[in-house]
């Protein structure tokens, strides 16, 4: 059947297994817009292209699908970037399909213009091309999906010419089938992780899959274990030789330091994750990755690998070992206890608040949360109960994630609770993004801590003997903000009234803001 390539790129999108497509249309993609309906795909509509961008990241973090967005020329991408570059950093599949100009060398003073805007998309994602032909717009497009399941997750961007995207077209050709990640590792070094006294592991997000098999073999070696922030849940979250995600802690190096094997799976120990230039081991160490990009360990055997083929095989050699090692459940505790009073008095008053949300938030729900300090401390001290069920901007870092995130969250898991953390200065970002949850009804609680200032930036600038300067901003009534939405409201002084407020706003046909202040009474 011929119909526009506009109109065709959503038909194929949905033969491919895309639903939901976020964005906003323009005169330069309406183009885009013309087969959604008419292909099935349920589209919704953000405030601003950054919300779409990050509802797409949060839908693909909770779906296991990616997630897709539709942007216009010019400022459309720009506001897209930052979500891309999120994406990007975090490992996350979002498509970003956008329109272009048609020439640019040639014709100045067009609307929407920009220089060179693939080029700078690509500076913020894996790749971005320009698609001249419905050849190629249907290649890259598979080309994108592809390399989601066999490579790396990360943000992609497609630009088509408005006049491509306006001529009409053939239908995209049947997907072709494509092998999942199944790279076999290298000889498994059995004899080097047997004989180590003290081995240890450090899961990363890339082994969120296989959580499973990692439990098995910390448990049949007696290893002792470290996940970064993604990797939270990986490890049981009663097993008394993890030491949980404090990997920051600035003495973790010494705890590090004690093992003889280090193996460091599904994790490029960035900066993001250890807050530190080294690891601190010195002792032999193994690198598990589907990404060789991260193997700059000079001591290091690096193996690529997918984090499942390399557990599940080491798993299979561990059947009747005996575990023995020298690592104590007790030193362990202690040293937990340690890190835990440390963040405590770091960050005072928000602990008691995670231990109370921790104790009553249902196992299933998932979190959504932004740059803020409640979000800094929790990180640290709240196990989870599996992979994948905490999501935050780790790398890009950036403010104003959590709300759209979490929308494209609970629209991805429309039977299951969803809840968003963000901080009072980061909710400024996109606070827009409340009218879509109320437009979709979504019942979502949005936890806003409020210190009224940028809290972080404050003990950073008086750390560096710096007079704290611009870091208070006149706040709004929230929640009257929210209720000018549609949006439901509770602001809640004791720790009580928080658990009975996150009650009702899971009960709620609606999104509700719920105003915590960093002073509420313990």
């Amino acid at each position: 059947m011929q119909r526009p390539l506009g109109a065709q790129i959503s038909h194929m999108l949905k033969s491919r297994g895309v639903d939901v497509i976020f964005g906003i249309p323009g005169v330069h993609n309406q183009e885009m817009y013309r087969g959604i309906e008419e292909a099935g795909i349920s589209h919704v509509l953000a405030r601003h292209e950054q919300g779409a961008g990050f509802m797409a990241d949060g839908y693909a973090r909770a779906s296991g699908k990616p997630g897709v967005a539709y942007v216009i020329t010019g400022p459309g991408v720009c506001n897209i970037m930052t979500p891309m570059g999120q994406a990007y950093s975090d490992s996350v599949p979002i498509l970003v399909i956008s329109s272009c100009l048609d020439e640019t060398a040639a014709r100045k003073g067009q609307l929407h213009q920009m220089k060179d805007q693939r080029a700078a998309a690509e500076t913020v994602c894996d790749w971005s091309e320009e698609a001249r032909t419905p050849e190629a717009a249907y290649t890259l497009i598979d080309r994108a999906l592809r390399e989601f399941d066999i490579a790396r997750p990360r943000s992609k961007h497609i630009q088509v010419p408005i006049a491509a995207l306006c001529a009409t077209a053939p239908m995209a050709p049947d997907a072709q089938p494509h092998a999942a990640a199944s790279a076999v590792p290298q000889e498994i070094p059995l004899t080097r992780i047997l004989v180590a006294r003290k081995p240890l592991f450090v899961f990363g997000g890339g082994a969120k899959h296989a959580a499973a098999a990692a439990r098995q073999v910390v448990q049949r070696l007696g290893a002792a274990s470290f996940t970064t922030y993604a990797g939270r849940g990986i490890c049981a979250g009663d097993d008394p030789l993890c030491f949980g995600a404090m990997l920051a802690r600035p003495d973790s190096a010494s705890v590090i330091a004690q093992a003889d094997l280090v193996i460091a799976v599904g994790t490029e120990l960035a900066q993001t994750d250890l807050w530190r230039d080294d690891l601190g081991a010195t002792g032999d160490m193994i690198r598990v990755d589907i990404d060789a990009t991260g193997f700059a360990h000079p001591k290091a055997l690096n193996i690529l690998c997918d984090a499942n083929v390399f557990l599940q095989g080491l798993a299979g050699h561990l059947d009747g070992h005996s575990a023995d090692t020298d690592w104590a459940a007790a030193d362990v505790l202690a040293t937990r206890v340690r890190w835990r009073a440390e963040i405590g008095a770091e960050r005072p008053g928000i602990l008691p608040v995670c231990d109370v949300l921790k104790a009553m938030l249902p196992k299933d729900v998932m979190i959504f949360s932004d740059m803020t300090q409640f979000a800094y401390a929790a990180k640290e001290v709240w196990d989870m109960d599996r992979p994948g069920q905490w999501h935050h901007p780790y790398g890009f870092g950036t403010l104003g994630y959590a709300t759209p995130a979490a929308i494209g969250g609970a629209i991805a898991r429309p039977d299951q609770r969803t809840i968003a953390v963000i901080g009072d200065y980061g909710f400024h970002y996109t606070m827009q993004e409340l009218g879509v949850a109320v437009e979709l009804g979504l019942s979502l609680p949005i936890l806003l801590w409020d210190n009224g200032k940028l809290g972080e930036i404050e003990a950073s600038m008086v750390s560096a003997q710096i007079a704290p300067n611009a870091v208070v901003a006149r706040n709004p009534d929230f929640c009257k903000l929210a209720e000018a939405f549609g949006a439901r409201s509770a602001a809640p002084a004791t720790l009580e009234a928080l658990q009975n407020a996150i009650d009702d706003a899971f009960a709620a046909d609606g999104p509700t803001l719920i105003h915590v202040a960093s002073d509420i009474a313990l």
